[in-house]
């Protein structure tokens, strides 16, 4: 079974523009390439990639879509399209029909100010559309509302796959528990989401990557959610504030280290084809 990196980014700056958090300090702000991943992916015998979007504009989403069909580790893109408009997502929708590596969007819904965008009548009608055809919303969140309005979008729709991204943002800087641990239980009841196992932004400008302490919320959430929904992601370049390419990779590899050999083959690449769609 090939190994997946089910979460990283690329940027041109001159082409899309990005607006770093201050405290993030200057290292990301920098063109990071597929020819800059290509060899740290070599190096840890990954095989293939997921590609997600890093700005909420539609021009990101086909720009991906053209970088992927350039480099074939790059099995898969998490786009961008227009929830608010159901009218507009639904043309866009239409437009990414013929593109085989589409196979979900992500909003950063982490930015918005109201906590409960997710459950807006306009939003959820475009995320009906995704249900019918198939695709994954990514749900991005660092707040105990946000996590809220993603259990709650679950149960409505459970013909919706809904992917977690970064273990549901645990409490590692803080080394807190709750009300994170309860939350992700409630999600593991929701058979229609999944978790990727990786680190965000909002984490790791204050935490240097430590398998060890991040060991016991990636233990609740394999517990909970079991290999069948936990994917491996790198969430390179963003990580690499925290540790090196090979640091983060090494330290999931070790963190799955109690599984069977078959567990560990799809947390490292079996979920993501599976959730994804792709071989």
């Amino acid at each position: 079974m090939p190994v997946i990196d089910c979460h990283h980014h690329v940027w041109w700056l001159d082409k899309f523009p990005h607006q770093f958090p201050p405290s993030w300090g200057t290292s990301l702000n920098r063109d990071f390439t597929p020819d800059d991943l290509k060899p740290e992916l070599d190096a840890c015998g990954v095989d293939g990639t997921v590609l997600v979007q890093s700005l909420d504009k539609w021009e990101e989403t086909p720009h991906y879509l053209d970088v992927a069909d350039e480099h074939n580790f790059i099995r898969a893109v998490v786009g961008w399209v227009p929830l608010a408009d159901p009218q507009a997502c639904m043309r866009r929708l239409d437009e990414l029909k013929s593109r085989k590596k589409f196979v979900g969007m992500r909003h950063l819904i982490v930015y918005e100010k109201d906590p409960r965008w997710l459950l807006q009548p306009t939003v959820q009608e475009s995320l009906q559309e995704f249900a019918r055809r198939g695709l994954a919303f990514e749900a991005i969140t660092n707040t105990e509302e946000q996590m809220d309005t993603v259990l709650d979008t679950a149960r409505r729709m459970p013909n919706l796959n809904i992917v977690l991204n970064h273990l549901g943002r645990p409490p590692l800087p803080e080394k807190g528990w709750e009300p994170w641990a309860s939350q992700m239980v409630r999600a593991a009841e929701l058979p229609n989401i999944s978790v990727k196992l990786s680190v965000g932004g909002d984490v790791v400008w204050r935490w240097p990557w430590s398998t060890e302490e991040i060991r016991r919320y990636s233990d609740h959430v394999m517990r909970h959610f079991g290999p069948r929904r936990v994917m491996a992601g790198s969430n390179w370049p963003v990580v690499l504030i925290s540790g090196s390419f090979s640091q983060v990779w090494r330290g999931i590899e070790e963190l799955l280290t109690g599984l069977s050999p078959a567990d560990r083959a799809e947390v490292l690449g079996g979920t993501a084809q599976r959730i994804y769609k792709f071989a």
